[in-house]
């Protein structure tokens, strides 16, 4: 579903992304793990079409992304849900108003068929009737549940996470972990998660991929990469290994 070919991005002198090559496979959760600053969160920006790079492609069902006009990209993001690491809620919103946002940007939907798919997706996340309280009022976990409500609401062929537990205990990152496993069941579309707990990512994902210093250094099965013999690999996931004995 999404290919990334030889993806180039420069901020300054700063050479962030170092010719990223990187196949998505369709209907299946793919992590990408490094560690700060190796160009995770630039990489999911150009995903999503928020950054264009000097160089490279994203295709998506065969279309370069960096190809499309306006009216063209803002249809592909229309496939494209996104939960942001602080969930990214609007604070002038409810959770009604936040869930459906994108409904109304996007469709010419009927308030009352909006109302019913607010619920709908709530219900999926575990938080239903909470649709009149205010994202001041809700715990970490509670805004990570309605922002992915509302990435979702549109029932989208890709969902992207970025750093989608960072912030939370171990029981709700665990929550978490469990619901985005559930989401990708239910939708039957493709997960791109951005993430640095390798835990979690051992856990849930199909494919992993490491990228270090702007590259794709190495990509496999998550057994595949505990076992890896690459020592950029090994000094990323020991620590995170040891740390869950």
């Amino acid at each position: 579903m999404v290919q990334i070919r030889n993806l180039h991005r420069h901020f300054g002198a700063q050479h962030v992304l170092k010719g990223v090559n990187l196949d998505i496979p369709q209907g299946q959760t793919t992590v990408i793990i490094g560690g700060s600053g190796c160009g995770k969160s630039v990489m999911l920006k150009h995903l999503i079409g928020l950054m264009s790079p000097d160089s490279g492609e994203i295709l998506i069902n065969g279309r370069n992304i960096f190809d499309l006009n306006q009216s063209e990209i803002k249809q592909v993001r229309t496939k494209m849900g996104m939960l942001f690491q602080d969930a990214a809620l609007f604070d002038s919103m409810n959770v009604y108003e936040n869930i459906a946002f994108p409904l109304r940007e996007h469709t010419e939907f009927s308030e009352d068929r909006i109302a019913r798919l607010v619920a709908e997706k709530l219900k999926a996340v575990g938080l239903s009737g909470i649709e009149a309280k205010t994202p001041s009022q809700l715990s970490g976990g509670m805004r990570k549940r309605v922002g992915l409500a509302r990435a979702i609401v549109l029932d989208p062929d890709i969902i992207l996470y970025d750093e989608p537990t960072t912030g939370l205990d171990p029981v709700m990152s665990r929550a978490i972990d469990d619901l985005i496993v559930d989401t990708q069941n239910s939708l039957g579309g493709t997960t791109i998660i951005i993430s640095h707990d390798i835990r979690a990512t051992l856990r849930i994902a199909n494919k992993v991929a490491m990228l270090h210093d702007g590259r794709i250094v190495a990509e496999g099965t998550p057994q595949e990469i505990l076992h890896s013999s690459n020592p950029i690999v090994r000094a990323f996931i020991k620590p995170g290994i040891e740390g869950d004995e």
